[in-house]
């Protein structure tokens, strides 16, 4: 699914076009792999970060999770799939030849997300 997509973007929109409900659903599902730093603030899991996109409340999933926790990953994915949410690629990979950002612009001419 998404080969090549460093990330997937789960979106808090379902198949049918409705809102998904809670309107927290992405902190909350973020929340699963985030830790409090030392200073006592909550530090979201690199892998797994809501995000908002066009309006609409996401999670950007690293592809990487995948590797480093696959059950974490399995869950993200049927959550979507349970949920009927409709998910997307996300940012595309890192292009070390770029001499100005060293990324690629997403898909539809979007620069990639300041964060990643």
């Amino acid at each position: 699914m998404f080969n090549g997509a460093p990330e997937i973007v789960i979106q808090g929109i379902t198949e049918s076009g409705e809102t998904f409900r809670p309107s927290d659903w992405a902190e909350r599902l973020s929340g699963m792999l985030s830790v409090f730093s030392d200073d006592g603030y909550l530090a979201y899991s690199p892998f797994l970060k809501p995000i908002m996109a066009g309006g609409v409340r996401c999670v950007a999933i690293d592809r990487e999770l995948e590797q480093k926790d696959p059950a974490a990953y399995a869950f993200l994915l049927q959550f979507a799939r349970d949920n009927q949410l409709k998910m997307r690629p996300g940012r595309k990979a890192k292009r070390p030849d770029d001499p100005v950002t060293g990324t690629a612009v997403a898909e539809g001419g979007v620069a990639p997300r300041s964060d990643s």
